[in-house]
């Protein structure tokens, strides 16, 4: 027992290989409630075949990078983009503070040789790949409904694994602020106008000009616009511009995250 201090304060570097253990831990859990994560793909699904499927017919096609695209095409890589986002934000939000606040797994995690470094590395990695996974499942739809127009899709899914690591990052460092559960209204608050005015359904240009800088500003508008630009093999450098906002949030996310949990964890 008078090595588990040592252990746990002097080698709880974030990038530690220790964090893919609670990575398998969460596999062993979920393996037995799969149908949590499956339920959270359909969704955008939906919204696919809701809106762009079904306003498709009186929309027409749109002008994108020099060229026509369907509106079907132009909705899928935005929703594509919002899955990954939403599938981080289930684990690194609701999930981590159950685990936190409720459950208090981390205080078994911690008698482990895991520090809180591993403990939210491993989280934000679990998260990425929940939002990785429904992005690829959504690709997959895309795909099979012909939304998906060119092989330059599965740049996609880069994308998706960016957007995952940056929200869960973010997600995670926010959750340890929250106290309880109605504090994740704020987080619903911040989601849906952010989903319904970051041009996922309809161009930016469709906005004044003062509101599309404040679009250009949001999170998921820069996953959005990567999404879009890999279906369409529009790539080009300014896409390196939303690529290193994504990696801002990501360093600063885990890096709060990481002295949040040590701070709540070991106090």
């Amino acid at each position: 027992m008078s090595t588990r201090v040592p252990i746990l304060r002097g080698r709880t570097f974030p990038w530690s290989m220790r964090a893919w253990r609670l990575v398998e831990r969460n596999v062993y859990v979920y393996r037995r409630e799969w149908l949590l994560i499956v339920s959270g793909f359909f969704e955008p699904v939906f919204y696919l075949f809701s809106i762009g499927v079904g306003l498709n017919h009186l929309v027409g096609s749109l002008e994108v990078a020099g060229r026509s695209v369907p509106y079907t095409a132009f909705v899928a890589p935005g929703l594509l983009a919002t899955a990954a986002m939403n599938g981080a934000l289930m684990d690194a939000t609701f999930n981590l503070f159950f685990k936190l606040k409720i459950s208090k797994t981390y205080d078994a995690v911690l008698a482990t040789p895991l520090g809180p470094g591993d403990v939210a590395l491993g989280e934000l990695i679990w998260s990425v790949l929940r939002g990785t996974l429904y992005a690829s499942c959504f690709l997959l739809v895309m795909a099979a409904t012909g939304t998906a127009t060119s092989w330059w899709a599965l740049l996609c899914i880069p994308s998706a694994v960016l957007m995952g690591a940056a929200f869960g990052a973010v997600g995670m460092s926010l959750t340890t602020f929250m106290r309880s559960w109605q504090d994740f209204d704020l987080v619903s608050l911040a989601l849906m106008p952010m989903f319904l005015f970051s041009a996922t359904f309809y161009p930016i240009t469709v906005y004044p000009g003062w509101l599309q800088g404040v679009v250009k500003a949001t999170p998921l508008y820069q996953g959005v616009l990567l999404s879009r630009s890999a279906a369409l093999g529009d790539l080009h450098v300014e896409l390196l511009v939303p690529a290193a906002y994504l990696m801002v949030m990501l360093v600063l996310g885990l890096t709060v995250a990481t002295a949040r949990m040590r701070r709540l964890v070991l106090s």
